[in-house]
């Protein structure tokens, strides 16, 4: 069982910032910026392109309305979008908030404090 399929069992625990019947996105552990955010299908599927036509289309309008929230929250240029695949072997995008291609170290930062995912976690869900 990967730590997606855990999390998404409520096994282990995770910043949740956006959930939908088919979808979570929580904070990245090792955040390479404020607001790092995965997003997973609920149901384990590797690599991304495994997706259905229609559940692959409902995953990039889920990255897209997270982004414009991401935008939003934090002072950026733009948000980035990674897909890498190799870290877990189950389907998840990275939503990267960035003033600049180098504006981030790739791979992964350093490892983020519980009580800092939890502040910027509540930022990203509260409304406004």
């Amino acid at each position: 069982m990967t730590i997606f399929e855990r999390i998404v069992s409520g096994e282990i625990p995770c910043h949740k910032v956006w959930e939908s019947e088919k979808f979570l996105a929580f904070l990245d552990i090792r955040p390479v910026a404020p607001g790092h955010t995965l997003l997973i299908p609920k149901k384990k599927v590797d690599p991304l392109w495994s997706l259905s036509q229609g559940e692959f289309l409902e995953l990039l309008a889920a990255a897209k309305d997270l982004a414009e929230i991401l935008k939003k929250k934090f002072p950026c240029e733009r948000v980035c979008m990674a897909v890498v695949g190799f870290e877990v072997p189950h389907a998840h995008i990275h939503l990267i908030p960035a003033k600049s291609i180098f504006d981030f170290p790739w791979p992964g930062g350093q490892p983020a404090a519980p009580e800092e995912l939890s502040k910027v976690a509540k930022l990203i869900r509260e409304d406004g």
